[in-house]
């Protein structure tokens, strides 16, 4: 995409929790400004149906810096859009709650249609920082 941002995914253990640690360096130059960890949550295009659920749990551990999970769904047609929800990685373990309600389209006039999701991003965006987010678990609450 022309960015020159550089980021890493490994597995690992923090204070006892098994992790997926995301790090590295956001950079807006050269039309930049990202680094992601994305989990499909069907496969072969087919779509999970999540509308019984109020939203994604999250147990995370970071840098005390903004991130952002990003929702696509069958609605969206371009790489640029997603639907989208901000929260600070704390520098302690904390189970953080983001009902769907709460995700925001960005640029495409639908709402989130939970009954058609593709995919989950993880993603450190918009400004030059250095990203350290470490997430044990991922699930959808009732």
């Amino acid at each position: 995409m022309g960015g020159i941002s550089e980021g890493c995914l490994e597995e690992g253990e923090i204070d006892g929790h098994p992790c997926m640690r995301l790090f590295g360096d956001v950079c807006l130059e050269n039309n930049g400004g990202f680094i992601q960890a994305a989990l499909d949550l069907a496969s072969h295009g087919n779509a999970l149906d999540a509308s019984s659920y109020q939203g994604l749990r999250l147990l995370v551990r970071g840098n005390e810096e903004q991130y952002s999970v990003h929702l696509r769904t069958l609605d969206n047609v371009r790489p640029w859009q997603s639907y989208r929800r901000h929260f600070i990685g704390c520098d302690d373990w904390k189970l953080i709650s983001l009902p769907f309600e709460s995700f925001e389209p960005h640029r495409l006039n639908n709402p989130l249609n939970t009954s058609c999701l593709l995919r989950i991003g993880l993603v450190a965006i918009g400004r030059s920082f250095r990203s350290d987010l470490a997430v044990a678990k991922i699930s959808f609450y009732r």
